[in-house]
């Protein structure tokens, strides 16, 4: 019984072998991997994927501003876009601040 158990310890690598250590570092690896497929690569796609909804926004789309102001774009610039959120009243927004693109075949309550 002892024979045995002094086999099994000297055929079991010792801590300071690289395959213990590649063995120890498994685990994060996997857990990193896991990590980036489920949280970080989703979220930069819808990152992406809004980028280049608000960079196509023309004259005409209905447009949701970052404090929450829905209208229709009248003006689109560079960096500026001219957002008509009731009739005659016509406020300048960034780009960078839209938060969304409303569907274009929605009406909207008040017109």
């Amino acid at each position: 019984m002892i024979n045995s158990l002094l086999l099994a310890a000297a055929a079991a690598p010792s801590a300071n072998s690289p395959s213990a250590f590649l063995f120890g570092l498994l685990p994060w690896i996997a857990i990193l991997g896991i990590f980036y497929f489920l949280m970080i690569r989703p979220q930069s796609q819808r990152m992406k994927e809004h980028q280049a909804k608000i960079a196509a926004v023309k004259k005409g789309d209905r447009v949701v501003t970052g404090g929450g102001l829905i209208g229709r774009v009248t003006k689109v610039g560079d960096t500026e876009v001219e957002v008509e959120i009731a009739q005659n009243v016509r406020v300048q927004a960034l780009k960078s601040t839209l938060s969304q693109v409303v569907d274009p075949t929605a009406t909207p309550a008040n017109d």
